[in-house]
């Protein structure tokens, strides 16, 4: 599928899912070859963004190379996590209720069970809070600094760990493509709920065992990786 269309179908996509109010959210995808991405035009509603209403940005300095709207206010961060991880096709970011709400409360999502597991290779992390020098500077490219700090804590693949809660703020995911970031974000959502209610029943509730989330994760993302059918990349 043609980048823009993509791009454009993962903003509806996000729409269709539950998981914007009002325009608090957008996704872009990445063109490696021609050094670009492509991203929804900031304040615009992400089911009412046409293929060719979207901006492109350049991937090496943030210069607008197509596009007649401002881009996202968030392209600094995207930008950011493209530049640090080639290994992304495509962000998203939310303000989705139950992923926020574990942001506002600076509490990385359990991994408590194999719905997590399936998608997220641990406990979902929260970043730290920003200085008032990353919020009064660069104030998006710090968050994306930030993030990026959070992932190489843990590990140096980002699709491993494909989310991340900004402290105070709300979820990041990405992907192989805008498609599969999306599919992050849908999953992000699923399992920030459950860890809510979980956590309503059993405060104390344990977190499931390393043994069952490493074959959870690993059948569906692992070097052996045998869930779905041949070529399914999300």
């Amino acid at each position: 599928m043609e980048l823009r269309e993509q791009v454009a179908k993962a903003n509806a996509d996000l729409v269709k899912a539950g998981l914007v109010t009002l325009t608090f959210g957008n996704v872009s995808g990445v063109d490696r070859e021609a050094g670009a991405l492509v991203i929804k035009p900031s304040g615009i509603e992400c089911d009412k963004v046409q293929p060719e209403d979207l901006v492109v940005v350049s991937l090496e300095d943030g210069r607008v190379l197509e596009g007649t709207m401002r881009p996202s206010s968030d392209t600094p961060t995207h930008l950011r996590l493209y530049q640090a991880f080639p290994e992304l096709g495509g962000v998203v970011h939310t303000h989705s209720s139950f992923a926020a709400a574990f942001a506002q409360a600076g509490r990385d999502i359990p991994a408590l069970g194999t719905t997590h597991a399936d998608h997220f290779r641990g406990a979902v992390p929260t970043s730290r809070l920003m200085t008032e020098a990353e919020i009064e500077g660069e104030y998006e490219a710090e968050t994306g600094n930030v993030i990026i700090e959070t992932i190489r804590g843990l590990t140096d693949d980002a699709l491993r760990m494909s989310a991340v809660l900004v402290r105070s703020h709300g979820p990041f995911t990405w992907g192989v493509d805008a498609d599969a970031a999306v599919v992050n974000a849908i999953a992000l959502e699923a399992v920030a709920a459950m860890a809510e209610r979980t956590l309503s029943i059993d405060p104390g509730a344990p977190d499931i065992q390393e043994a069952l989330l490493r074959r959870h994760f690993d059948r569906k993302h692992g070097p052996g990786a045998y869930y779905g059918q041949p070529g399914d990349e999300h």
